[in-house]
């Protein structure tokens, strides 16, 4: 990377609420915040956006009549990144660039339309234009004045912190000195959770209406109140669970005095796979992303990882056998928030990203549960986070404390 990137910013609107404190209070608790909702005459677990942040994307689609008509991906993205600029410093200008994107996209009005259509032979006007995946970005350029460059993109699973890798390009270009970057995602949709299923690797839902936590005390005991066993190795099922949210952060180029967390080193890569959704049994692109983005440091030097670790069981051994590759001897703490609150698709990678610069600023790990985990008395400095997407698009993004 030519030039240190600082994130001034960043914020989110997720199942653990809508500001940064809320989110952080509801990591310092072991509950997951999934729920049991019917689609297509089925129960399924989902964990949608908690009251609070429904209200504020419900405020935003009411304060303008252009804006009742969006798809929420567009809506949770806009609120997201109104709190992300607030925070920056920003408010006195508009020249920032802006690359968001989305997985999915406008699912719910694709899903409507496309019903209304197989039923009347023709559709709304506004079909086309509410549906296109640049709707992200350019509704959020709108909503906020910005004058940069506008992109939006789509790479699978990997796309938020994709996004992030085209902000870091564009600062270290000198094309720009300000980038807003992340992903939204509203897949809470009878379709998109219907796709999931016929893949094998969503979780089951209990046939109970029990959503609740059980306080057990084993290890052992407890795993079995988790919906979701990301990163429980000696699992014997998938248990992927949807989630929706919005991310953003606000990239300057160098350490500026204010910067949340400094992003040192950026890494990606692909694999030829066999199948659309597998991924190599030691996830190759996985050890060639997170080499790339750690770079001459010593791998000692990383004092945890947040993995993309999906929930699913070849998701997430291969991607802990690419870092055993990678780390050998040497295994830095590692996490997962898909316990909590489940597959954000394209925002996955940003919501890892949010938590790797809150356990730096709070010098605390936030660990999963249900997995035995080795006790650490030592300070969090740099904390690598991984994400990847079908097709084998995999992403790492070292960031440190500003110290």
């Amino acid at each position: 990377m030519k030039e240190k990137i600082s994130i001034t910013a960043i914020a989110s609107l997720s199942p653990l609420g809508s500001t940064i404190e809320e989110t952080w209070a509801a990591y310092q608790n072991n509950d997951h915040y999934f729920s049991l909702a019917k689609e297509n005459r089925n129960t399924s677990w989902v964990a949608p956006l908690l009251p609070a942040a429904k209200i504020k994307v419900d405020e935003l689609r009411n304060s303008d009549t252009k804006y009742k008509k969006l798809d929420d991906s567009v809506l949770f993205a806009m609120v997201a990144s109104r709190l992300a600029v607030q925070k920056s410093g920003w408010e006195n200008t508009s020249e920032f660039g802006i690359n968001l994107g989305s997985s999915r996209g406008a699912t719910k009005l694709f899903e409507q339309y496309h019903a209304e259509y197989l039923e009347t032979g023709i559709t709304s006007t506004l079909s086309s234009p509410t549906t296109t995946l640049g709707n992200i970005s350019s509704w959020v350029s709108h909503d906020l004045g910005a004058v940069g460059p506008e992109i939006s993109h789509s790479i699978t699973c990997s796309t938020g912190l994709h996004s992030v890798l085209n902000g870091v390009a564009w600062l270290n270009s000198g094309m720009a000195t300000k980038f807003l970057v992340g992903a939204s995602e509203a897949p809470l949709t009878n379709f998109t959770i219907a796709q999931m299923k016929a893949l094998k690797i969503y979780a089951k839902a209990p046939k109970s209406n029990s959503a609740s936590v059980v306080n057990i005390s084993t290890v052992t005991e407890r795993s079995r109140s988790y919906p979701c066993q990301a990163l429980n190795l000696k699992k014997e099922y998938n248990s992927m669970i949807l989630g929706e949210a919005a991310s953003v952060a606000c990239l300057e180029t160098g350490v500026v005095k204010n910067a949340l967390a400094i992003i040192e080193g950026v890494g990606y890569a692909t694999e030829i796979l066999k199948h659309n959704t597998s991924i190599s049994a030691n996830a190759l692109c996985f050890q060639k992303s997170m080499k790339m983005a750690l770079g001459e440091i010593d791998f000692a030097e990383v004092d945890a990882i947040v993995m993309h670790a999906p929930g699913t069981i070849k998701g997430d051994s291969s991607e802990f056998n690419a870092i055993k590759e990678v780390f050998g001897d040497y295994m830095p703490q590692l996490t997962t928030n898909k316990w909590k609150i489940g597959h954000t698709f394209a925002t996955s990678g940003m919501l890892n990203l949010e938590l790797a610069v809150l356990m730096l600023q709070h010098n605390r790990m936030i660990s999963v549960p249900f997995v035995e985990s080795k006790t650490t008395n030592r300070k969090l400095k740099k904390i690598l986070v991984n994400a990847v997407g079908f097709g084998g698009n995999a992403v790492s993004i070292l960031v440190s404390k500003n110290e």
